[in-house]
């Protein structure tokens, strides 16, 4: 009995000793756990405050860049605004010259009236003193001659006609010859202004291109079998293919540039690939003539982008690349085109007027030559046709198709256009001429003159665009000098070829001569 006391005492024991244990442990895990949350806590608090620090340097590095964006937009918004004032100052200047020029213009214009007033009145009073002189000398034949009135008054009128025509022919000569000056130094600045302006290379073409080959062997691959090889280039490029004795070389011969080109490239692609033969020349000349419509079409859009000229028909465009393909004389004519183009437009901006319409005109002035060897009409009427078909202006048309003076100039343009096409023409370099063909034209226009009878002495100037032809006066009247410049123009329309026109005057001069001694 006492055991088992003893047992349940031990048990009680144990089990309050194991309560005891057990609640130790639970407390000392909750401290721990109590201790890890503060730890939690506190990392995330500095966390969060790490976080805090990392979003306000951010927010302070956007801060800076907007600022540095607005301070560079900012100077840039100055520098176009101080850009602006500038160009407006530069106008206004030009504004104020031009009206100081205009004031000058019209201060001379009211002194040439006045001159002209009193010209007027000078002519009124000698009228009146003629009518006096008539009066008595109607008197005086009266008295002194046996002539009767209606004679008398035809005699004193053929003097008075006499008398009027010799002061009205010195007054419009001295006129005339005092618009003259000032119309040719306008213009000599006018001009000069224009060639300054205007400096761009030329080029020679031929009607012949070389082709180089590696080695001789290359010759014989290039004719191919009985001659295959050549006959199939012909037939697809429509060009002749000359191999002769010249070593490493083959001859392209036609008079089309377009056509000449493409069967350059197509043979030098050729030779470089090595596979020579029928199939292969039509595939390779088919591929280079598309590749030469698109380098036609670049060529177009660059003209018109070096020369400003902006919203251009698509083919205007085409056209005016094939001009890069085309001569006139030995001067590209695209070339030509441009510069006449400059030329103009420098002529327009000096006379104040729309300078991009100028340059239109000046790029599309030859136009017509891009087609004039495949349709019937001259080139300058094929232009205006071309673009009055693309939508181009009424004034541009009329300058295309009169600037070789074949339809009447309907505005300053069109007159503008004849002198750039001439300048550019005629300009040293332009056109290519051997120096004994240039003597022998210019001797045989001297030639055409003198054989006509009256003529003293012939001239051929300015590079043989004019004729100058001095006439006896006993034996050429005024007249006569009208007939016989009409008839050496027709002489040299029938027996020369020369580019342009060639303009043919006769002058015709009475000279009087004393000496005192």
């Amino acid at each position: 009995m006492f055991n088992i006391i003893i047992l349940i005492l031990l048990s009680l024991v144990s089990l309050t000793i194991g309560y005891f244990l057990r609640r130790h442990v639970a407390e000392k895990k909750i401290q721990d756990a109590e201790t890890k949350a503060r730890l939690i806590l506190e990392q995330a608090k500095k966390e969060a405050q790490d976080r805090q620090r990392e979003v306000e340097l951010e927010a302070k590095d956007l801060l800076y860049k907007l600022r540095q964006e607005f301070e560079h937009e900012t100077k840039d918004r100055r520098v176009e605004l101080s850009n602006l004032e500038r160009r407006l100052a530069q106008k206004e200047e030009s504004i104020d010259r031009r009206l100081e020029l205009l004031e000058k213009k019209e201060k001379e214009f009211e002194l040439r009236q006045e001159g002209l007033k009193k010209q007027e009145e000078l002519l009124k009073a000698k009228e009146n003193q003629l009518h006096l002189l008539i009066a008595e000398e109607k008197d005086r034949l009266q008295k002194i001659s046996s002539l009767t009135i209606e004679e008398a008054k035809q005699i004193l009128l053929n003097r008075l006609n006499e008398e009027l025509n010799n002061e009205k022919a010195i007054l419009i000569k001295k006129q005339e010859e005092e618009l003259r000056g000032i119309a040719e130094k306008k213009a000599k600045e006018i001009i000069s202004l224009a060639i300054q302006r205007c400096a761009v290379e030329h080029t020679v073409e031929s009607t012949i291109s070389v082709v180089s080959l590696p080695n001789d062997e290359m010759k014989g691959r290039v004719i191919g079998r009985e001659g295959r090889n050549i006959r199939a280039l012909e037939m697809a490029t429509g060009v002749d293919v000359i191999i002769d004795d010249t070593p490493g070389a083959v001859t392209l011969s036609s008079f089309d540039t377009i056509r000449r080109e493409i069967a350059r490239i197509s043979l030098e692609r050729l030779i470089a690939d090595g596979r020579i033969h029928p199939g292969r020349i039509e595939e390779v000349v088919e591929k280079t003539k598309k590749q030469m419509e698109e380098w036609i079409r670049e060529e177009g859009e660059r003209a018109a982008f070096e020369t400003g000229v902006n919203s251009l028909h698509p083919e205007l465009i085409k056209l005016l690349g094939r001009l890069k393909y085309r001569t006139s004389y030995g001067q590209n004519v695209l070339q030509h085109s441009k510069e006449v183009a400059f030329l103009l437009g420098a002529m327009a901006s000096e006379l104040g007027l729309d300078f991009r319409l100028a340059r239109r005109i000046g790029l599309l002035h030859d136009i017509g030559k891009a087609l004039d060897y495949q349709m019937e009409g001259t080139h300058a009427k094929l232009g205006a046709d071309l673009a009055r078909k693309y939508g181009e202006s009424t004034e541009v048309v009329n300058a295309l198709e009169a600037h070789h003076e074949e339809s009447t100039p309907q505005s300053i343009y069109a007159v503008l256009a004849m002198a750039a096409d001439a300048i550019s023409a005629t300009r040293p370099g332009a056109r290519r001429e051997t120096l004994e063909t240039y003597i022998k034209r210019l001797e045989k226009l001297e030639a055409i003159a003198n054989l006509f009878k009256g003529v003293e002495k012939a001239f051929a100037i300015q590079a043989g665009r004019e004729i100058r032809v001095i006439v006896q006066p006993e034996k050429i009247s005024d007249s006569d000098a009208v007939n016989l410049a009409r008839d050496i123009r027709k002489k040299i329309e029938e027996d020369m070829e020369y580019p342009g026109q060639i303009k043919v005057t006769v002058i015709r001069e009475t000279r009087v001569i004393e000496y005192a001694k």
